[in-house]
């Protein structure tokens, strides 16, 4: 089985992005962790359309287990992320590499977090591998 990890906003910029919030590690590193354990399909894109359209194309498919989802500042600001999440099959882990609760305020509401299946926040690149690993074995 498949995990689809979806990336949204600046997190094409990690490894050269506020280091002192999202480490100096690039996304191949958190990558290379996740294909240890379960075979990934990796997204990332600027766009909100874009990720919607993606959570659409894989949404109701029988070769992945779930989907792992950095949606970045679109957490906080997307309803049109939340439903299209909400309209799917596949299960949605929503991941943050740093803890949003720690951080400003308008970053402690998650638009997206109800419609998850869980919610990983604060590992660093760990988040990826964790998240991962909830939908292959839990």
């Amino acid at each position: 089985m498949k995990v689809l990890i979806i990336n949204g906003p600046n997190l094409n910029l990690l490894g050269r992005r506020e280091p002192g919030i999202y480490g100096s590690q690039t996304m191949d590193a958190a990558l290379d962790a996740c294909h240890r354990i379960a075979d990934i399909e990796y997204f990332q894109s600027n766009h909100e359309g874009a990720l919607i359209d993606k959570l659409h194309q894989v949404g109701f498919s029988k070769d992945y287990a779930g989907i792992v989802l950095n949606a970045g500042a679109y957490t906080h600001t997307s309803l049109a992320l939340a439903d299209a999440i909400a309209a799917i099959e596949l299960p949605v882990v929503e991941v943050h590499i740093s803890n949003v609760h720690a951080r400003e305020e308008i970053r402690h509401r998650s638009l997206i977090s109800g419609v998850c299946r869980g919610v990983i926040a604060g590992f660093g690149l760990n988040s990826y591998r964790l998240g991962v690993e909830a939908l292959i074995c839990g």
